[in-house]
């Protein structure tokens, strides 16, 4: 039954209307986490590398409070690291800039016809592109919600 009342809804809107409403604000809403998770990820990163390269130099230093400066910049190395393993922003950019890219070639290969689409005409070619378009959304959603299940329960474990 659901099957029917989607195709009815996907029957009532045309290629274009699909595509604007649709697609391209998954793609946008997928580019704009993607931006942010890889911006996310590799401030964490290099953070992480500069404050583990300093630690070394600093503690054969001879000043006042470099045991200190080094305590401090070595526990920031470790929460950023810790927050990586939290919050996955390198996994989440990959899965959110495949997908964003995914639909990009999805649609062109729709439009112009090539690929599977060849086999299709009209509604049918119009219907196995909503089908794949929100197979991909589905699928990205599933390895989201996997990668911070995952997460949690990792956090779980180690309680």
């Amino acid at each position: 039954m659901e099957n029917e009342v989607e195709k009815d809804i996907v029957a009532s809107m045309t290629p274009d209307r699909y595509i604007e409403e649709r697609v391209k604000q998954y793609q946008s809403w997928y580019d704009k986490k993607a931006v942010g998770c890889k911006s996310k990820y590799l401030r964490m990163r290099a953070l992480s590398v500069a404050g583990g390269a300093a630690v070394p130099v600093l503690v054969n230093l001879n000043f006042q409070y470099v045991n200190i400066v080094a305590t401090i910049i070595s526990l920031m190395v470790v929460i950023f690291v810790s927050l990586e393993s939290v919050f996955h922003y390198r996994e989440q950019w990959k899965n959110y800039r495949s997908t964003e890219q995914y639909l990009g070639h999805e649609q062109i290969r729709f439009l112009t016809k090539v690929g599977i689409y060849k086999e299709f005409e009209g509604k049918d070619a119009f219907f196995l592109f909503v089908e794949r378009v929100e197979s991909a959304i589905a699928n990205e959603n599933s390895a989201t919600l996997n990668i911070m299940t995952l997460a949690s329960e990792g956090k779980t474990e180690e309680k």
